[in-house]
Protein backbone atom coordinates (compact mmCIF):
# COMPACT_ATOMS: atom_id res chain seq x y z
CA UNK A 1 0.00 0.00 0.00
CA UNK A 2 2.80 2.46 0.42
CA UNK A 3 4.63 1.67 -2.48
CA UNK A 4 1.05 2.44 -4.77
CA UNK A 5 0.78 5.69 -2.45
CA UNK A 6 4.11 6.67 -3.34
CA UNK A 7 3.66 5.96 -7.03
CA UNK A 8 0.47 7.75 -7.21
CA UNK A 9 2.00 10.97 -5.40
CA UNK A 10 4.51 11.06 -8.08
CA UNK A 11 2.09 10.34 -10.58
CA UNK A 12 0.06 13.82 -9.16
CA UNK A 13 3.14 15.89 -9.20
CA UNK A 14 3.91 14.99 -12.93
CA UNK A 15 0.18 15.28 -14.09
CA UNK A 16 -2.09 17.37 -11.35
CA UNK A 17 -4.69 15.67 -9.39
CA UNK A 18 -7.09 15.57 -12.25
CA UNK A 19 -4.43 13.08 -14.10
CA UNK A 20 -4.38 10.43 -12.27
CA UNK A 21 -5.05 7.13 -13.40
CA UNK A 22 -5.43 3.86 -11.76
CA UNK A 23 -3.87 2.07 -14.17
CA UNK A 24 -1.09 4.18 -15.10
CA UNK A 25 -0.21 3.69 -11.20
CA UNK A 26 -0.07 0.08 -11.85
CA UNK A 27 1.32 0.05 -14.92
CA UNK A 28 4.54 2.09 -12.80
CA UNK A 29 4.51 -0.63 -10.36
CA UNK A 30 4.79 -3.51 -12.79
CA UNK A 31 1.21 -4.52 -11.67
CA UNK A 32 -1.95 -4.95 -13.44
CA UNK A 33 -5.55 -3.07 -12.04
CA UNK A 34 -6.63 -5.95 -10.77
CA UNK A 35 -3.63 -6.67 -8.43
CA UNK A 36 -4.07 -2.92 -7.47
CA UNK A 37 -8.07 -3.22 -6.53
CA UNK A 38 -6.62 -6.06 -4.04
CA UNK A 39 -5.09 -3.55 -1.95
CA UNK A 40 -7.86 -0.17 -3.21
CA UNK A 41 -11.03 -1.24 -3.98
CA UNK A 42 -11.71 1.89 -6.21
CA UNK A 43 -10.46 5.38 -7.32
CA UNK A 44 -12.24 6.55 -4.03
CA UNK A 45 -10.56 4.29 -1.71
CA UNK A 46 -7.14 5.81 -3.34
CA UNK A 47 -8.09 9.16 -3.25
CA UNK A 48 -8.95 9.29 0.21
CA UNK A 49 -5.63 7.80 1.19
CA UNK A 50 -4.33 10.60 -0.38
CA UNK A 51 -6.15 12.97 0.86
CA UNK A 52 -5.73 11.86 4.31
CA UNK A 53 -1.55 11.78 3.76
CA UNK A 54 -1.74 14.93 2.29
CA UNK A 55 -3.11 16.63 5.54
CA UNK A 56 -0.81 14.26 7.94
CA UNK A 57 2.18 15.35 5.75
CA UNK A 58 0.64 19.15 6.13
CA UNK A 59 0.18 18.64 9.61
CA UNK A 60 3.49 17.32 10.25
CA UNK A 61 5.26 20.15 8.17
CA UNK A 62 3.40 23.06 10.13
CA UNK A 63 3.64 21.65 13.18
CA UNK A 64 7.58 21.37 12.55
CA UNK A 65 7.44 24.83 11.85
CA UNK A 66 6.30 25.60 15.16
CA UNK A 67 8.95 23.57 16.72
CA UNK A 68 11.78 24.89 14.96
CA UNK A 69 12.32 27.98 16.78
CA UNK A 70 12.41 26.09 19.81
CA UNK A 71 15.01 23.87 18.73
CA UNK A 72 17.30 26.25 17.18
CA UNK A 73 17.30 28.35 20.60
CA UNK A 74 18.03 25.16 22.29
CA UNK A 75 21.30 25.08 19.49
CA UNK A 76 22.52 28.21 20.41
CA UNK A 77 22.59 26.92 23.83
CA UNK A 78 19.07 27.04 25.59
CA UNK A 79 17.89 24.53 27.33
CA UNK A 80 15.66 21.72 27.17
CA UNK A 81 12.60 24.74 29.29
CA UNK A 82 13.26 26.49 25.97
CA UNK A 83 10.13 24.70 23.77
CA UNK A 84 7.53 25.39 21.71
CA UNK A 85 4.87 26.11 24.98
CA UNK A 86 7.24 28.64 26.32
CA UNK A 87 7.23 30.77 23.40
CA UNK A 88 4.98 33.29 22.61
CA UNK A 89 1.78 32.00 20.83
CA UNK A 90 1.79 35.35 18.78
CA UNK A 91 5.19 33.87 17.27
CA UNK A 92 4.08 30.87 16.86
CA UNK A 93 1.19 31.42 15.17
CA UNK A 94 3.80 33.19 12.63
CA UNK A 95 5.61 30.30 12.60
CA UNK A 96 2.83 27.96 11.46
CA UNK A 97 2.00 30.13 8.86
CA UNK A 98 5.11 29.69 7.58
CA UNK A 99 5.38 26.30 7.27
CA UNK A 100 1.64 26.14 5.72
CA UNK A 101 3.16 28.08 2.74
CA UNK A 102 6.28 26.25 2.69
CA UNK A 103 4.76 23.13 2.21
CA UNK A 104 1.94 24.24 -0.09
CA UNK A 105 4.93 25.56 -2.50
CA UNK A 106 6.81 22.51 -2.17
CA UNK A 107 4.33 20.43 -3.33
CA UNK A 108 2.18 22.33 -4.74
CA UNK A 109 0.25 19.43 -6.83
CA UNK A 110 -0.54 17.83 -3.47
CA UNK A 111 -1.72 21.08 -2.20
CA UNK A 112 -4.11 20.97 -5.10
CA UNK A 113 -5.37 17.95 -4.56
CA UNK A 114 -6.56 19.22 -1.15
CA UNK A 115 -7.95 22.74 -2.07
CA UNK A 116 -8.05 22.56 -5.78
CA UNK A 117 -11.09 21.92 -8.33
CA UNK A 118 -12.86 18.97 -6.24
CA UNK A 119 -11.92 15.88 -8.37
CA UNK A 120 -14.69 14.80 -10.31
CA UNK A 121 -17.36 12.28 -8.82
CA UNK A 122 -15.21 12.20 -5.59
CA UNK A 123 -16.72 12.83 -2.39
CA UNK A 124 -14.71 12.65 0.87
CA UNK A 125 -16.27 9.97 3.09
CA UNK A 126 -18.33 11.84 5.86
CA UNK A 127 -16.01 12.29 9.09
CA UNK A 128 -13.46 9.90 7.52
CA UNK A 129 -9.93 8.95 7.71
CA UNK A 130 -9.17 12.60 5.47
CA UNK A 131 -11.99 14.94 7.51
CA UNK A 132 -10.21 13.51 10.65
CA UNK A 133 -6.87 14.62 9.37
CA UNK A 134 -8.23 17.81 8.14
CA UNK A 135 -9.43 18.54 11.17
CA UNK A 136 -6.37 17.85 13.00
CA UNK A 137 -4.42 19.95 10.80
CA UNK A 138 -6.40 23.06 11.89
CA UNK A 139 -6.28 22.35 15.67
CA UNK A 140 -2.43 23.87 15.28
CA UNK A 141 -4.06 27.32 13.70
CA UNK A 142 -6.88 27.56 16.55
CA UNK A 143 -4.44 26.55 19.27
CA UNK A 144 -1.79 29.15 18.06
CA UNK A 145 -4.26 31.68 17.75
CA UNK A 146 -6.44 32.02 20.31
CA UNK A 147 -3.37 30.49 23.10
CA UNK A 148 -3.42 33.19 25.28
CA UNK A 149 -7.12 34.14 25.46
CA UNK A 150 -10.09 32.69 27.97
CA UNK A 151 -13.09 31.64 26.39
CA UNK A 152 -14.84 34.32 28.20
CA UNK A 153 -12.30 36.75 25.88
CA UNK A 154 -13.38 35.13 23.10
CA UNK A 155 -17.11 35.29 23.30
CA UNK A 156 -16.69 39.07 24.29
CA UNK A 157 -14.54 39.49 20.72
CA UNK A 158 -15.61 42.96 18.70
CA UNK A 159 -17.32 41.02 16.29
CA UNK A 160 -20.77 42.33 13.96
CA UNK A 161 -23.57 40.62 15.43
CA UNK A 162 -24.04 37.09 13.79
CA UNK A 163 -27.23 36.05 12.36
CA UNK A 164 -29.27 33.60 15.50
CA UNK A 165 -29.34 30.92 12.33
CA UNK A 166 -25.60 31.49 12.04
CA UNK A 167 -24.87 31.47 15.79
CA UNK A 168 -27.05 28.40 16.25
CA UNK A 169 -25.05 26.51 13.79
CA UNK A 170 -22.15 27.17 15.19
CA UNK A 171 -23.38 26.01 18.36
CA UNK A 172 -23.92 22.73 17.39
CA UNK A 173 -20.57 22.06 15.53
CA UNK A 174 -18.72 18.94 17.30
CA UNK A 175 -16.70 20.12 20.49
CA UNK A 176 -13.67 17.55 18.54
CA UNK A 177 -13.01 20.76 16.11
CA UNK A 178 -13.79 24.56 16.20
CA UNK A 179 -17.14 24.00 18.09
CA UNK A 180 -15.21 23.93 21.73
CA UNK A 181 -15.19 28.14 20.94
CA UNK A 182 -17.57 30.35 21.15
CA UNK A 183 -19.67 31.11 18.38
CA UNK A 184 -17.56 34.93 17.40
CA UNK A 185 -14.27 32.88 17.97
CA UNK A 186 -15.27 30.44 15.39
CA UNK A 187 -15.83 33.22 12.93
CA UNK A 188 -12.42 34.71 13.65
CA UNK A 189 -10.57 31.61 12.82
CA UNK A 190 -12.38 30.90 9.85
CA UNK A 191 -11.51 34.32 8.82
CA UNK A 192 -8.05 33.74 9.39
CA UNK A 193 -7.46 30.83 8.20
CA UNK A 194 -9.62 32.16 4.72
CA UNK A 195 -7.15 35.24 4.41
CA UNK A 196 -3.83 32.55 4.88
CA UNK A 197 -5.19 30.10 2.81
CA UNK A 198 -5.99 33.08 0.30
CA UNK A 199 -2.14 34.14 -0.12
CA UNK A 200 -1.17 30.91 -0.40
CA UNK A 201 -3.76 30.13 -3.12
CA UNK A 202 -2.88 33.21 -5.14
CA UNK A 203 0.93 31.86 -4.73
CA UNK A 204 0.74 28.36 -5.52
CA UNK A 205 -1.56 28.70 -8.93
CA UNK A 206 0.78 31.56 -9.96
CA UNK A 207 -1.89 35.08 -9.41
CA UNK A 208 0.71 36.30 -7.72
CA UNK A 209 3.91 35.54 -9.88
CA UNK A 210 4.81 39.32 -10.88
CA UNK A 211 5.62 39.85 -7.32
CA UNK A 212 8.61 37.43 -8.21
CA UNK A 213 11.02 37.14 -4.93
CA UNK A 214 9.17 38.66 -2.54
CA UNK A 215 6.12 36.88 -2.50
CA UNK A 216 7.24 35.28 1.15
CA UNK A 217 8.08 39.16 2.05
CA UNK A 218 4.30 39.96 1.23
CA UNK A 219 3.64 36.92 2.64
CA UNK A 220 4.42 37.48 6.19
CA UNK A 221 3.45 40.88 6.10
CA UNK A 222 0.58 39.82 5.77
CA UNK A 223 -0.03 37.27 8.46
CA UNK A 224 1.62 40.31 10.57
CA UNK A 225 -1.45 42.59 9.61
CA UNK A 226 -3.67 39.64 10.18
CA UNK A 227 -3.15 38.56 13.59
CA UNK A 228 -2.47 42.20 14.78
CA UNK A 229 -6.35 42.72 13.17
CA UNK A 230 -7.88 39.72 14.50
CA UNK A 231 -5.95 40.57 18.19
CA UNK A 232 -6.92 43.96 18.69
CA UNK A 233 -10.69 42.05 18.13
CA UNK A 234 -10.37 40.42 21.20
CA UNK A 235 -10.65 41.87 24.66
CA UNK A 236 -7.81 42.21 26.95
CA UNK A 237 -5.47 41.60 24.08
CA UNK A 238 -2.29 42.45 25.65
CA UNK A 239 0.32 40.03 23.83
CA UNK A 240 -1.23 41.56 20.52
CA UNK A 241 1.08 41.89 17.61
CA UNK A 242 1.58 45.32 16.10
CA UNK A 243 1.11 45.28 11.93
CA UNK A 244 3.92 47.35 11.88
CA UNK A 245 6.42 45.40 14.17
CA UNK A 246 9.64 43.60 12.83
Amino acid sequence: MREILDAAELHITEHGPEGLSLRAVARSLGMTVQALYHYFPNRHALVTMLVTKGYEDLFAAVQAAVDSTADSAAGAGGTAADSAADRPFVSRLLDAAEGYRGWAIAHPERFKLLFGTPLRGYAAPADGASTIAARRMSTIFQRELFGGFSLEQLAAADMPPLSPQFRAYLDQLPPDGPGVLPPPAIALLMEAWGRMHGMVVLEVFGHSSFLGDHEAELFHLAMRNMLADIHRRIPGSAGAVEAGAV
